[in-house]
C-alpha cells in the first residue's frame, strides 16, 4: 500500500481529507480559499467542534489503539485479525479512526499548520494498513460463509418482502440481523450468524477505508476476491470460454452435452452466483453507488459475457435440421425465463453489454427456431413415399408429424413469443375462413401460434390427400383419411395443441372425420344393403327369397373378405364403426331372416344368422403386430 499522502479517490464530499502543509513529513496537499471558506461553515456545528481536551483525548486515544495493532510493532499483531480476535475491540479501533477523521478535517480548517496533522496523518496510514489487511482476511478467511450461495438463500427472504425493493434495501436487513444475533439465540443457523457477521465486518472495515480517503485500495481487495469466487464458480458449473469455430466442428452428440450442461448452470449462475454477489456487493457498498457500479461490473460482466454467449455461437454454428429445435427450445426457454431476473441484478449502465449478449442470444435462439420449424415443413413438402398403407392405417408421415407437433407444443409460451411476427406465406390454400377462429388470443397465446400450427396440420392434410390416389377401393381411401384425420385431432385434443388451436378447430375437424366415416360406411355397406328388399318384411316370391340371400351371402362375403386386412387402430374410432355398420346392416338383415327363415333354412339359403353378422361386423379393423408397429420418420423414396 503506498505510504505517502491522503487518498481523494472515492471520497465523500462532507468527508474530504485535504493534505497537510508541505513541511509535513508525509506529502501533503494545500487547501483553497474557497474550499476553506465552505468548509470552516460546515464544521462550525457543535458536531465537528473540538475543545483543546477534546482534540487531544481523541489524538491520545487514536494513536493508543492504531500503535496496539500496528502490523509493523510486533509479530503478534502482524499475524493476528483484529475482527477475528475481537469484534468489540475492532469496531472500537473503526470508531476511533473515524474520530480522528473527523478531528482531522476540523484541524485542516482551524489551524492548518498544527503539528497535530503530521501526528495523525502518519497514525492514518498506520490505521489504514491494518484496515486493508483486516479487509482482505475477512473477504478471505469467510469465503464458505460469504460466497453467493450463501448470501442469495439468505436474503430470498428479504427480497420477497417486496418486490420493488432495491438490492442496497437489504442492508437494514442484514445489520439489524447482526445486532440481533445474541438475541436471536437458535433461531438462525451457524452459518448465518458468521454470514451476517462477516457481511457487516466487510461493510464496517470498507466504510472506514472509503472515507478516509484510502477507496481504491479497498475496492482493489475486493475486485480481486470476489472476482475469482464469481469465475471459480462459473467453473465448476462448467461453463468456460468456446470458441464458436470450435463449436461447429462438435458432434452433435458432444453439443447436446454442452447444452444439458448450460442448461443446469445458468439458473445456479444467476439466481445463485450473481444475484448473491450483486447483494453483498450492493450491501458492502451501500453509501456510493460509483463503487457499487464499478466493483460489481469488474467481478461479473467478464463471466457473465461468457454464459450469455454460449446461446448464441451455438444457434448460429449449426445447421437447421428440425428435430434438433427442442435443445433450441430449451435454450430460449431458460433465458427468457431468467430475463426478469438478468435484467435487475444487470442494471448497471457500464455492465449493460451482458443484458445485450443475453438478449442478442434469445434473438438468434428465435431465429433458428423459426429456421427449424420451416426446415421441418419443407420435409413434410418434400416427402415421396409412395407406397399405399396397408388396410389404411395411420401414415408414418401423420405419425411423425404430429409427434414433432406434441412435442413442439410443450414450448407453447416461448413459440409464442418467437412466432408472433412470423408470417405464413402469402399464398395460402385455404380460405381465410380456416383461420378465423385462430385470429385472436387463446388461452393468453399469441393467435400468431395457433395459426402456424394450423398451417402445418394443413400441410401435412394436403400430403395425405395426395397419397389417397394410391388406392383403388374407394371405401378404403375414406377409411385411410378417417384414421389418419382422427389420429391428429386425438393428438391435438391429447396435447397442448388443444390449448393452441382450441375447441373450434377441434370440433370442425371432428366432424370431418365423421363425414370420412360416413363416405366408408356408403362405398363400402351400402351394396350389402342394397341386396335386401327396400321392406324386409315385405311378402315376396320364394324366387325373390332365395336370389335375396344369395346375393347378400356374395356381396357380405365378398365385403368381409375385403375389409379383413383393414384397420383401425384407435379403439373409439374401430368401436364407432363397427356400431354404426351393425346398426346399418344387421337390423334390416334381421327383419329379413326372420320373415323368411323357415323355407330358407329348408333351402340351405342361410349363411349367417343376426348374431353371427354383428360377431363377424365386431371383428373387423383389428390391427396386426406387423400393422401396429410403423416407423416414425418421414419417407423420402
Amino acid at each position: 500500500m503506498p505510504r505517502k499522502g491522503m487518498r481523494s479517490v472515492f471520497f465523500r464530499s462532507n468527508t474530504t481529507l485535504p493534505n497537510a502543509t508541505p513541511s509535513s513529513k508525509a506529502s501533503q496537499r494545500s487547501v483553497s480559499p474557497s474550499l476553506r471558506s465552505k468548509s470552516q461553515n460546515r464544521y462550525s456545528s457543535p458536531l465537528y467542534s473540538f475543545s483543546e481536551s477534546m482534540m487531544n483525548e481523541t489524538f491520545k486515544a487514536a494513536e493508543e489503539m492504531i500503535n496496539k495493532w500496528n502490523i509493523e510493532n510486533n509479530l503478534y499483531s502482524k499475524v493476528t485479525s483484529l475482527f477475528q480476535e475481537n469484534r468489540k475491540e475492532a469496531k472500537e479501533f473503526i470508531r476511533c479512526v473515524q474520530d480522528l477523521q473527523r478531528a482531522m478535517n476540523f484541524l485542516i480548517f482551524e489551524n492548518a499548520n498544527s503539528d497535530k496533522l503530521v501526528t495523525a496523518q502518519n497514525l492514518m496510514e498506520i490505521a489504514m494498513k491494518r484496515l486493508e489487511k483486516e479487509f482482505y482476511q475477512i473477504l478471505a478467511s469467510n469465503r464458505d460463509f460469504l460466497d453467493p450461495e450463501s448470501i442469495s438463500g439468505r436474503n430470498s427472504s428479504y427480497a420477497s418482502r417486496s418486490t420493488t425493493a432495491s438490492y442496497s434495501d437489504l442492508e437494514d436487513d442484514i445489520g439489524s440481523e447482526v445486532d440481533e444475533i445474541q438475541i436471536a439465540g437458535n433461531s438462525i443457523t451457524k452459518v448465518e450468524q458468521m454470514s451476517a457477521i462477516a457481511m457487516s465486518d466487510i461493510k464496517m472495515v470498507a466504510e472506514c477505508m472509503i472515507t478516509s480517503g484510502y477507496g481504491k485500495e479497498c475496492v482493489k481487495i475486493y475486485k480481486i476476491i470476489r472476482k475469482s469466487i464469481v469465475d471459480e464458480g462459473l467453473y465448476r458449473l462448467g461453463i468456460v470460454h468456446i470458441k464458436k469455430a470450435k463449436i461447429r466442428k462438435m458432434d452433435w452428440e458432444l453439443l447436446e452435452m454442452k447444452i444439458n450442461n448450460w442448461l443446469n448452470a445458468v439458473k445456479i449462475a444467476v439466481k445463485t452466483l450473481f444475484h448473491g454477489e450483486r447483494i453483498l456487493c450492493d450491501h458492502v457498498f451501500a453509501s456510493s453507488a460509483t463503487i457499487r457500479e464499478s466493483c460489481f461490473t469488474e467481478i461479473a460482466k467478464e463471466g457473465a459475457i461468457i454464459l450469455f454467449g454460449f446461446p448464441k455461437k451455438l444457434a448460429k454454428s449449426k445447421k437447421p435440421l428440425p428435430d434438433r429445435v427442442f435443445r433450441i427450445l430449451d435454450l430460449y426457454n431458460a433465458l427468457a425465463e431468467l430475463w426478469p431476473d438478468i435484467e435487475s441484478i444487470f442494471s448497471f449502465e457500464s455492465i449493460s453489454a451482458v443484458k445485450s449478449r443475453a438478449l442478442a442470444s434469445l434473438n438468434r435462439l428465435g431465429d433458428a427456431v423459426r429456421s427449424m420449424v420451416s426446415e421441418f415443413e419443407s420435409s413434410i413438402h418434400k416427402d415421396s413415399s409412395k407406397s399405399p398403407i396397408q388396410g389404411g392405417g395411420i401414415h408414418p408421415l401423420t405419425r411423425y408429424v404430429m409427434e414433432y407437433l406434441c412435442h413442439l407444443s410443450d414450448y407453447c409460451v416461448p413459440l409464442s413469443n418467437i412466432m408472433l411476427e412470423w408470417p405464413l406465406p402469402t399464398q395460402s390454400p385455404l380460405p381465410e375462413s380456416y383461420f378465423e377462429s385462430l385470429t385472436t388470443d387463446t388461452n393468453g397465446l399469441s393467435s400468431a401460434i395457433a395459426v402456424r400450427f394450423a398451417w402445418l396440420i394443413l400441410v401435412l392434410f394436403c400430403k395425405i390427400d395426395m397419397k389417397v390416389e394410391f388406392y383403388k377401393d374407394v371405401s378404403l381411401s375414406y377409411l385411410f383419411l378417417a384414421n389418419n384425420l382422427h389420429f391428429v385431432v386425438t393428438k391435438v385434443r391429447r396435447s397442448n395443441q388443444g390449448l393452441i388451436l382450441g375447441q373450434d378447430w377441434i370440433s370442425k375437424h371432428e366432424a370431418k372425420v365423421k363425414q370420412y366415416v360416413s363416405n366408408y360406411e356408403k362405398f363400402g355397406w351400402d351394396k350389402v344393403l342394397s341386396t335386401l328388399p327396400p321392406n324386409p318384411t315385405a311378402d315376396i316370391s320364394p324366387e325373390e327369397v332365395k336370389v335375396r340371400f344369395k346375393r347378400f351371402n356374395t356381396t357380405f362375403e365378398s365385403i368381409y373378405r375385403a375389409q379383413s386386412s383393414w384397420v383401425v387402430s384407435d379403439t373409439k374410432l374401430r368401436d364407432d364403426i363397427e356400431v354404426s355398420i351393425c346398426k346399418k346392416i344387421v337390423p334390416a338383415y334381421a327383419q329379413f331372416y326372420t320373415k323368411h327363415r323357415d323355407w330358407a333354412i329348408s333351402e340351405k339359403l342361410i349363411k349367417f344368422n343376426p348374431d353371427e353378422l354383428t360377431s363377424h361386423i365386431s371383428g373387423l379393423f383389428y390391427v396386426s403386430q406387423s400393422d401396429s408397429s410403423s416407423s416414425s420418420c418421414i419417407s423420402s423414396a
